[in-house]
């Protein structure tokens, strides 16, 4: 991996351009940047007053880092000048690159770099609020820090506006990647969370690059204690087609993608305030371990409104505990009510010894607490009296060292100015009761498993469908029971002497038999079954009967994460229940199981309302066997079994696709 410290963290920079150049000058300045900067114009004697080198070799020392913001084919010739004395890296502004179709024009950036990290092409800066490095060309909205989170973004646009937010984000480090040609998303996370500055990291991802790679640099973060969360664009068919033609890179699919994140130990939102919020927490208290949550307020709205919100989200808000009922109850007298989410109504407000004591027992009973309130707009009220309940939450954080978090109902009843205090008290200010709770919900994904890592990558390739019959013979070869059949090239070829009534009557050469009308159920007899228009052979089966559940598992090779087990609830109703689970590989019986209950029938699965109970047991060991056989062969594209009929003590495979390599 390459070396990016003097890039990230330059005492002297060499500034190649003009308008764009003259902007970076501008910024640093602004910063405080202590280090020295070195224009570079072979025409303009000065820019923003610095006096300007005609070219590199006229610098008067080797620059740790460089903005390159000349033309594209001007800063082929810069990056190899600065390659050849030896720079700490560069950051090229200039498009029309791979994002464009150039892409033997980006093969020749990158080889004339060599050795030297750059950044880009296409690619609109880096802000260190640590140092003061401001290699940005345009105006930004971020303060000096002693520390705080580094964000890295794959568009430049969605980078500028998070510069300017007004959350009390202390925001130490926020990278561009632009096309990413030779220093990926992974390198560039890497170099930023081994700053002991750096507190947590938030990406706003288009697509992984080397999921491997970012699946280790998750790994290295949380074993340092620091969080990440990401923004995954591409979620919509609209959404990865802008990502396909913006940044040249491919996005997964939502849901794998997802999947992915979750097994990594990476927190998902859906929106960059949301992002900003869980940047918050994790800088604050870093992944959050907190498994019960209350909440606190003085009213019966704002406690609806969580209460509501939390539905939403997989966070805990248990009932009191008994002790701690008794002691609220003591304090607040006969006319509370001590529930999750707690309303004390206005009878303490104002007593900051009564807040105080009041604040720290409800939060010695969960681990973490949120204090729902609303400053009043400073310029027109008084905001005095609110002060005990600010005081009262950073007491009740110091007296009992779990993680307090004061939520407001309103983005701007926080401001920048109260979310600092709050910070120094150690209370972690969030705005909106909905962005806060899924906030906390994505700083508390718990890390991945240890040494995981998804399989390596094969390639996309043209695949021919296997007859079922020649499906099911696979799966029998593996182990997987199927039911016992007959085929034939013509309905009068086929020889049930050997099954059992009622039979399964299919036509083979159909990737979607009921559709086609292919399947017929129920036969008993096959003297009056007509010809299936299309069928190039026919399958009799014995029918499965008396099962619990039809359940689908499906594997198949991934051209970003290698590759993905699906499960869930299937059959001819499959894509209308949409109930299902996807997984990463490899995974665990473990992780097979914890997928299962995460299915919204799961219930159906274990014995729901007297139903028998189904075998779970024979799911699991399906679909770690359908994980076997992408494993054990690189042709297998990939495997769909539906249903999947689960009984008490066992599971059968009715209806299976595979896919093999066209050779």
């Amino acid at each position: 991996m390459r070396d990016l410290s003097r890039l990230l963290r330059p005492r002297s920079l060499a500034i190649f351009g003009g308008g764009w150049a003259e902007n970076v000058v501008r910024q640093c300045e602004a910063s405080g940047f202590s280090g020295e900067i070195w224009p570079v114009h072979p025409t303009r004697s000065d820019i923003a007053g610095r006096r300007c080198f005609r070219s590199l070799e006229d610098v008067p020392g080797v620059p740790d880092a460089a903005f390159v913001g000349v033309n594209r084919m001007a800063t082929l010739d810069v990056v190899a000048d600065l390659r050849d004395v030896g720079a700490g890296g560069a950051i090229c502004f200039a498009s029309g690159f791979s994002e464009t179709g150039h892409h033997e024009l980006q093969a020749e950036f990158v080889a004339r770099a060599g050795e030297m990290p750059v950044l880009g092409p296409n690619c609109y800066g880096l802000i260190n609020c640590l140092d003061g490095a401001m290699i940005w060309p345009d105006q930004q909205g971020c303060r000096p820090v002693e520390s705080g989170v580094a964000i890295l973004t794959q568009s430049s646009n969605i980078g500028m506006t998070l510069t300017m937010q007004r959350r009390g984000l202390p925001i130490a480090y926020l990278a561009c990647l632009g096309n990413a040609a030779q220093t990926g998303l992974a390198d560039l996370a890497a170099a930023m969370l081994a700053d002991a500055r750096v507190t947590a990291l938030g990406v706003y991802m288009e697509g992984v690059g080397d999921a491997r790679a970012f699946a280790q640099v998750v790994a290295a973060a949380r074993r340092a204690g620091k969080g990440v969360v990401v923004l995954k664009a591409g979620r919509s068919d609209m959404g990865r087609s802008v990502a396909l033609t913006h940044t040249a890179s491919l996005a997964g699919a939502a849901v794998v993608s997802s999947a992915f994140l979750l097994q990594i130990g990476a927190g998902e939102v859906t929106s960059l305030p949301a992002l900003i919020e869980t940047l918050k927490v994790l800088h604050a208290n870093g992944p959050l371990q907190a498994k019960t949550f209350l909440s606190v307020s003085c009213s019966g709205g704002e406690a609806g409104l969580v209460a509501d919100a939390a539905e939403s989200t997989d966070l805990n808000f248990p009932a009191v505990p008994i002790e701690t009922k008794a002691r609220l109850s003591a304090l607040l007298g006969p006319l509370v009510s001590i529930t999750n989410p707690l309303d004390y109504q206005t009878f303490i407000w104002g007593d900051l010894p009564l807040m105080s004591e009041v604040f720290s027992v409800a939060a010695e009973g969960f681990d973490a607490a949120l204090f729902v309130i609303d400053q009043p707009n400073p310029s027109l009220c008084d905001v005095a009296s609110f002060e005990p309940a600010f005081n009262a939450m950073i007491g009740a954080r110091a007296a009992t060292g779990r993680p307090v978090f004061a939520v407001s109902t309103l983005q701007e009843t926080i401001d920048e100015g109260l979310s600092g205090r709050l910070f120094e008290g150690g209370v972690t200010p969030l705005l909106g009761i909905d962005d806060a709770l899924a906030a906390l919900s994505a700083a508390g994904v718990p890390a991945g498993a240890q040494g995981w890592l998804p399989w390596p990558v094969s390639g996309l390739r043209d695949a021919v469908l296997l007859d079922e019959v020649a499906a099911k013979a696979r799966l029998k070869a593996a182990g997987i029971a199927v039911p016992k059949g007959v085929q034939a090239a013509e309905l009068s070829g086929l020889d049930a002497s050997a099954l059992s009534a009622p039979f399964a009557l299919k036509g083979l050469g159909f990737a979607h038999k009921s559709e086609a009308g292919a399947v017929r159920l129920n036969v008993h007899s096959l003297e009056r079954q007509a010809p299936m228009s299309g069928a190039s052979g026919y399958l009799l089966e014995e029918m499965v009967i008396g099962g619990v559940a039809e359940i689908l598992i499906g594997g198949a090779r991934d051209p970003v994460y290698g590759a993905t087990l699906t499960l869930g609830f299937g059959g001819v109703r499959a894509e209308l229940l949409k109930d299902t689970v996807t997984l990463v590989a490899p995974v665990t019986t473990a992780e097979v199981e914890t997928a299962l209950r995460r299915l919204a029938l799961w219930p159906l699965l274990d014995g729901f309302r007297g139903v028998p109970k189904a075998d779970v047991g024979a799911i699991v060991e399906v679909v770690l066997t359908v994980q076997a056989m992408l494993a054990g062969d690189e042709s297998l594209v990939d495997i769909e079994i539906n249903p999947l009929i689960v009984h008490q003590g066992g599971a059968v495979a009715v209806d299976a696709l595979i896919r093999m390599e066209l050779t």
